[in-house]
């Protein structure tokens, strides 16, 4: 029996598994819901203390010190692996190179009349990282966050994650964090430390937005605070699509797919193909290749429940497929990839032909992998440095540009029944 069913698109049977795929998040669990409400309120009122007694109940262990010193950063990149250190930083050259060019401008628009229009950009003034520790530490996590927070001109970048059961940090996360200019780091993790992060403690400092992955709880604590500080996005399980044609190599596809089926037993891997013969010898390619990944039994549930193989007619089928899921990865192996780049309008980041591999944007190619999920693509984007810009704008009249735009200006504001606001036009004239 193949370890993915294969659906033929018939307008019926894909879109039973696209509304089946809405149940993966659902609403988030009252009880967790309940569970981070208390956890905020608590911090809120109490901040360090509070803090600490929720890390000693969910770490096991109060680390030796709260803030990471500066020497122990120092010495984590000091004594790291030297392949690893210049690996990160291959990485975050090309991360830097691909965000520099998103820079928005400022500028000044000067009128012959004398008015003076124009639009300020500067980085926000404080942001937090989240970064999760332990078993799932992520170092290509703190680059994609770090850097473009870098390049937007961010004032200062807080860093927080949970130390590891003997109460030290994770090593790998500092040697990211000393390479990519975050200010400080604290150690704490889960609801709390987006509370801190949210209102500030004695130690942590407030700040504007908070960035970066993790578990529900974090997820949660992110929706429930935005408002009172700015998030990066609420992100849900992970994904990809991969549309391929019969010249695609079934290898290479079924190693995708289960690149991000790996992350999650709640990951989907969907491949949307116009060769039947194809989809068989993919099916054969995961049976082989699970039998040497590590994480061979979350690849399996993933596949199994959340994963799909569908049998387009033709290549304009397979592409609307594409647009309707809105994928947080998109790989296109068809024989002519980039003859589809103008028509693939609803994905976090599009991957093209047989050697852009998604694993490449993960960590390397420069594009960021902090990507919106569960079909929110069709109207969010990729974490940027416009994420971490604010815009103001200005505006200066003369008397006589002011007294030349009054009458519309009043005209508006009274049809609007704010006569305050017309007078405050009027009073400029009257004699």
């Amino acid at each position: 029996m193949a370890l993915v069913e294969k659906i033929f698109v018939n307008g019926r049977d894909e879109a039973e598994f696209f509304k089946s795929l809405e149940k993966r998040s659902g609403e988030t669990d009252k009880k967790v819901t309940a569970t981070v409400n208390e956890i905020i309120d608590n911090v809120r009122q109490n901040g360090d203390k509070a803090v600490n007694e929720y890390t000693l109940k969910f770490d096991g262990k109060l680390p030796e010190y709260f803030e990471v010193p500066r020497d122990v950063i120092n010495d984590a990149l000091t004594e790291a692996d030297q392949g690893f250190v210049d690996a990160l930083l291959n990485c975050i050259e090309n991360i830097t190179a691909f965000h520099s060019q998103q820079k928005s401008r400022s500028f000044v628009d000067a009128k012959d009349n004398g008015v003076i229009l124009g639009q300020r950009v500067r980085g926000l003034h404080r942001v937090g990282l989240y970064v999760p520790g332990g078993t799932a530490a992520y170092p290509s996590s703190v680059l994609m966050n770090a850097v473009p927070a870098k390049i937007a001109g961010v004032g200062e970048i807080i860093m927080i994650t949970p130390p590891l059961k003997d109460g030290t940090p994770n090593k790998d996360i500092l040697v990211a964090a000393a390479l990519c200019g975050v200010d400080r780091v604290f150690l704490a993790g889960g609801a709390q430390a987006i509370a801190a992060l949210a209102y500030g403690t004695e130690s942590i400092p407030k700040v504007d937005k908070i960035v970066g992955p993790g578990n529900i709880f974090v997820a949660t604590a992110k929706k429930l605070l935005y408002g009172t500080v700015d998030i990066d996005m609420v992100a849900g399980p992970s994904e990809v699509l991969v549309l391929a044609d019969e010249t695609a190599d079934p290898k290479f596809v079924a190693a995708d797919l289960m690149s991000q089926a790996e992350h999650d037993k709640l990951a989907s891997a969907v491949l949307v193909t116009t060769s039947e013969a194809l989809a068989d010898k993919v099916n054969a390619e995961f049976e082989r290749q699970l039998s040497y990944l590590e994480r061979a039994d979350i690849i399996r549930y993933s596949l199994e429940n959340y994963g799909a193989i569908m049998i387009a007619p033709d290549k304009d089928t397979a592409v609307e497929m594409a647009n309707r899921f809105a994928p947080e990865h998109l790989e296109v192996l068809f024989e002519n990839p980039m003859e589809y780049v103008g028509r693939l309008d609803n994905a976090g980041s599009v991957f093209l032909g047989a050697y852009a591999s998604e694993p490449l944007g993960d960590y390397y190619a420069g594009p960021n992998h902090v990507l919106p999920t569960s079909g929110t693509a069709r109207f969010f984007s990729p974490l940027g440095v416009n994420s971490f810009e604010k815009r103001s704008s200005f505006i200066y009249y003369t008397e006589d540009a002011l007294r030349n735009a009054k009458d519309d200006i009043v005209l508006v504001a009274e049809r609007e029944g704010l006569t305050a606001h017309a007078n405050a036009i009027k009073v400029r004239f009257e004699d």
